[in-house]
């Protein structure tokens, strides 16, 4: 478990800009949730548990000097979430047997040095329905389309817009009840990123900012609910939902993935 009780890793209302020399803090951690998220794409098939996803991601990361962020954060007792179908986020690995036709979200944060790297990735088991395909491909597509808003003077908002305007155009919903966040030193910071809102608004977009952008878009409606383990959430229509996150810097000309996959494995194919 990472213990960040320094009052300098609190999170505060402001929005923090790091220097140039930080990036290379969030290239290493964004590179070992990276290639951890790489190494669990063979082993997501038919038959396996999704704690023992969450086992195999474990000792991965401690083998190659990262600590798990998730680990014991308030109280969470396992290290990546395992969200299945019509589960948004936030689902716990345990018992449950992945099924021809699932599809998984798997979200993992890594600690490398004091700085947090956090992506998360859709993985299809074994052979998925079309409908399943083009939520995955339209979920990919809108981060895509978010990023490229991520540059300086643009805003908070614009980023939100576009995934919006992309994910509605294609009949889907994109869940307001979860956001992206800044990230660095601290695992959930200042701002909250939305995944909707209009273009101008919000905070303007400055060098040094670090965050996340984590898209959920559901088939269905964007109404969600949270189950009595007081974690798993889940779609209230039970329709399928899907997310994708990078963590991300802004540059002085545009944005830095720190997340991306070293194999060229984040999208599906």
């Amino acid at each position: 478990m990472y213990d960040a009780d320094d009052e300098l890793l609190t999170r505060t209302h402001a929005i923090r800009t790091y220097a140039p020399e930080d990036f290379e803090g969030m290239r290493r951690a964004g590179r070992l949730v990276a290639e951890a998220l790489d190494m669990i794409a063979a082993e997501v098939k038919p038959g396996i548990t999704t704690g023992r996803i969450d086992d195999l991601i474990r000792q991965f990361t401690y083998d190659h000097g990262g600590l798990p962020a998730c680990l014991g954060y308030k109280g969470y007792t396992r290290t990546t979430c395992t969200s299945i179908n019509h589960v948004v986020c936030h689902g716990i690995p345990g018992d449950k047997v992945l099924k021809d036709g699932d599809i998984v979200n798997i979200d993992h944060t890594v600690v490398v040095d004091g700085w947090h790297g956090d992506s998360s990735r859709m993985y299809a088991v074994g052979q998925i329905n079309p409908r399943a395909r083009k939520l995955i491909d339209v979920t990919y597509e809108s981060l895509r389309i978010g990023l490229e808003q991520v540059k300086p003077g643009n805003t908070f908002g614009d980023i939100g817009y576009a995934i919006q305007k992309y994910v509605e155009g294609q009949r889907m919903s994109v869940v307001r009840d979860f956001c992206g966040h800044g990230i660095g030193r601290i695992f959930h910071d200042s701002p909250n990123v939305l995944h909707y809102g209009r273009r101008g608004e919000g905070a303007e977009l400055k060098p040094g900012m670090f965050f996340t952008v984590e898209p959920m878009v559901n088939l269905g409606k964007p109404a969600v609910k949270i189950l009595s383990d007081g974690w798993t959430a889940v779609t209230r229509d039970k329709s399928l939902s899907a997310q994708c996150e990078h963590s991300v810097g802004v540059t002085e000309d545009g944005v830095e993935i720190f997340t991306a996959s070293p194999a060229g494995l984040f999208r599906p194919n």
